[in-house]
């Protein structure tokens, strides 16, 4: 078995025999000692103890009238496997023989913030299994290069390699990664970075966290798309209360005295987060001179900017960025996968310096050997060939989901894309979107509702997202007749 320490005290009150029960309990109940596992010989757990044999025994014995314990001639006891445990552990503080160790500490006074209170996205754990996952920001396992990342894998598992990336490097990030990223995926998106102007992080939000830690302070006023990224806002939160809503419109962000005041705006140009419109590049260039004449930064989140189905992708903004304004965020989350946490940054050099320092602080650096796979992943080319594959099949998704939208939906109103991986629907006024997604659900059918991307109060309900990157195409169109029919019901309902 596994060793497991128990530990008596002769000196309290309760007798040794209750101590060292209440301490089996604990281990059976906690799950340290799993149902069908043997329990020490007498002879050995007495001998560890310095205590009588018979202690032991009797001890067993009662535990085994409880029914938590079984006894097996010649082979010794066992925790009972009949025991239906669930996975909560009985209450943390209490001392040897259930007596109270002291006062239970309030946690809660202690918190200075709560992170658990703030509404976030819920996504069904189980949504694989639904029919009609119009889910968004997850991948379709089917198109996961598998065979090409498993060979990546292999060698930067090579000896030469290993003895690269087991180092502690959290000075450097992948040199490889480093340079497919310049060369490779910012060139594409107009960007041109130098080495040290480059951050590896664990993702997008690692991005955003790292610089609101460094760069906001209570008395920043930080301004956002509204609607806009939930997870951005709420990390932005637990750094300033001065959250400033933006409006948008069918070119995303507004550029108008709004912005004045502002010492930092998030924006996702590209496709806006999550009404997918794309800024025109006039906008840009406008945005950008917004930003030089009230002097604040921007925080460029080019999140699926690969991803056009009319024309060529706009140009980053950050490509227009000619007096570094502007903090580039980018990911591969949405285009490879969500699991494998890998982000990066692109700012001045002394920023990414400063930035490099406090990630030492939280993580030291993104799993090395994980740099090392993506970096031969991309300078294989495999990272282009999926970008070109995800197009064209996205593409394909887009049509038939608009179609289907049209056809099923017609009294909805959908925000005009050209490219991303969901649209953004306003369904009819009186239309609950939150309902809505329960409803669906039980018929299998996964959507957003909208409501949580608006920071105002008493934000509009009727609004919900259907991402189409991780459903077959051919259920989009079955999964809207089936939601179409919801949202008539629902409506005429109301």
């Amino acid at each position: 078995m596994r060793d497991i320490i128990f530990h008596l005290k002769h000196a309290t009150r309760g007798t040794l025999q209750a101590q060292l029960r209440e301490q089996l309990l604990d281990a059976i109940l906690n799950r340290q000692l799993m149902p069908g596992q043997p329990l020490p010989s007498s002879r050995r757990l007495a001998r560890q103890l310095g205590v009588a044999r018979n202690t032991v025994m009797l001890t067993y014995q009662s535990l085994v009238e409880q029914g938590f314990v079984v006894s097996r001639e010649r082979s010794g006891f066992f925790v009972n496997e009949a025991l239906k445990l669930d996975h909560a552990s009985p209450p943390i503080g209490m001392g040897q023989g259930g007596t109270p160790s002291g006062p239970p500490v309030d946690w809660e006074g202690r918190y200075t913030r709560h992170p658990s209170a703030q509404v976030n996205i819920s996504k069904p754990v189980d949504w694989q299994n639904c029919p009609y996952p119009f889910i968004y920001g997850q991948i379709d396992p089917q198109f996961f290069p598998l065979s090409a990342w498993r060979d990546c894998s292999r060698r930067a598992l090579a000896k030469l390699a290993v003895n690269q990336w087991s180092t502690d490097q959290f000075q450097t990030d992948d040199p490889l990664l480093i340079e497919q990223i310049r060369t490779r995926v910012l060139l594409r998106r107009g960007v041109r970075a130098r080495d040290d102007e480059i951050l590896i992080t664990m993702g997008a939000q690692n991005a955003l966290w790292l610089v609101s830690s460094l760069l906001f302070s209570e008395a920043s006023t930080i301004g956002l798309e509204e609607p806009g990224y939930v997870d951005a806002r709420n990390i932005f939160a637990l750094r300033t209360g001065r959250l400033r809503p933006l409006p948008i419109d069918s070119a995303g962000l507004i550029v108008d005295d709004g912005l004045k005041g502002c010492d930092y705006v998030y924006v996702t140009p590209s496709h806006q987060s999550p009404s997918t419109v794309t800024m025109p590049f006039e906008r840009r260039l406008a945005l950008l001179e917004r930003a030089s004449a009230d002097d604040f930064i921007l925080i460029e989140d080019d999140y699926e900017g690969e991803i056009n189905f009319v024309g060529e992708p706009t140009p980053a903004l950050k490509s227009l960025d000619s007096s570094g304004r502007v903090l580039y965020v980018g990911s591969f989350s949405k285009n490879l996968a969500p699991g494998l946490r890998l982000g990066f940054l692109v700012a001045p050099p002394a920023l990414i310096r400063e930035l490099r320092y406090l990630r030492r602080l939280m993580f030291r650096h993104p799993p090395a050997n994980n740099q090392r796979c993506a970096g031969l992943f991309l300078a294989d080319g495999h990272y282009d060939s999926l970008i070109h594959r995800l197009r064209r099949v996205y593409r394909e998704r887009w049509e038939v989901m608009g179609a289907a939208l049209e056809r099923h939906m017609p009294d909805t109103v959908r925000a005009k894309s050209v490219g991303g991986s969901s649209f953004w629907v306003r369904g009819p006024e009186g239309l609950d979107g939150e309902s809505l997604a329960r409803l669906a659900l039980e018929r299998g059918i996964v959507i957003e509702p909208g409501r949580i991307f608006f920071q105002v109060p008493n934000p509009p309900r009727n609004y919900f997202r259907l991402g189409f990157s991780s459903i077959p195409t051919d259920r989009i169109e079955p999964g809207i007749r089936l939601l179409a029919e919801l949202v008539h019901a629902h409506s005429a309902a109301a």
